[in-house]
């Protein structure tokens, strides 16, 4: 049959990026102290298009992802699922991400009742220059951490009481292939840096604790940012890092948001 994408193209445009993006899949996820578990995830996939090829072969992409999808996976191992992305389209180079929900047990801090507390999570990888002699791998580790925020203006201010929220804090780090970070460790960290923790579960002696908590450690969102900031430089292994915090204001129809990246 006649194959329209190996056609050549005369408009001298290289592409950077083609493939194929909201391709959902299971994905088997190795987890800390923990079984193994299957997640639901969303895949976007691409290659490098040179300028003389009309088009990918869209089809190769789907082939690999359902061949890696029972391969358990630690996050910085999908650079094999990239190589063969770029093995079977011929291709310079690659990108694979991997978004998903991921569950850890959480116990409230009181009653001591656990259940799943579910975070945005996403693994990405990208393989730049790739040649059987040199080949350039980045790996991406990110997660959003939902957190508690109280505003010490509010509580300074107020003869009684202050407003809090409920706060986003986006982490995106790398690493180097022969280390690891647990997403359980990352996000435990980065609900430290906030004014209390959420929980999944709470009774009223564990809804008393957490809103004492966070009336007695008020943090802006710029506290939040700094801290998980600091928290990341003084982290050996990661390489670089972006930090997003956004507040979803309870008193105002906007967000406060702070942005920080180093690496």
């Amino acid at each position: 049959m006649k194959d329209v994408q190996n056609q050549s193209d005369t408009r001298g445009v290289d592409i950077q990026k083609v493939g194929i993006k909201g391709i959902e899949l299971p994905l088997k996820i190795q987890r800390k102290d923990a079984d193994d578990i299957v997640v639901y995830s969303n895949a976007t996939a691409g290659v490098s298009l040179p300028a003389h090829y009309k088009g990918t072969h869209m089809s190769r992409f789907v082939e690999v992802l359902n061949e890696w999808r029972t391969k358990k996976t630690l996050g910085i191992d999908i650079k094999g699922c990239v190589e063969a992305i770029v093995q079977r389209l011929d291709a310079k180079s690659g990108y694979l991400k991997l978004d998903f929900k991921y569950f850890i047990n959480k116990t409230s801090p009181v009653t001591g009742i656990s259940a799943p507390m579910c975070y945005d999570c996403f693994f990405e990888g990208i393989l730049d220059n790739y040649n059987e002699d040199d080949e350039e791998y980045r790996f991406f580790l990110g997660v959003k951490v939902p957190v508690t925020t109280l505003c010490p203006c509010s509580k300074e201010i107020s003869n009684y009481g202050a407003h809090n929220q409920r706060a986003i804090v986006s982490v995106k780090v790398t690493y180097p292939e022969d280390e690891h970070i647990w997403l359980e460790d990352l996000v435990r960290d980065i609900e430290k840096s906030a004014s209390c923790e959420l929980y999944p579960l709470l009774k009223r002696e564990d809804e008393k604790f957490v809103t004492e908590k966070a009336y007695d450690n008020p943090k802006f969102v710029e506290d939040v940012l700094r801290d998980v900031v600091v928290l990341l430089r003084n982290n050996e292994i990661i390489d670089s890092f972006e930090v997003e915090c956004e507040s979803l204001e309870s008193i105002h129809n906007h967000s406060a948001w702070a942005y920080q990246a180093e690496g």
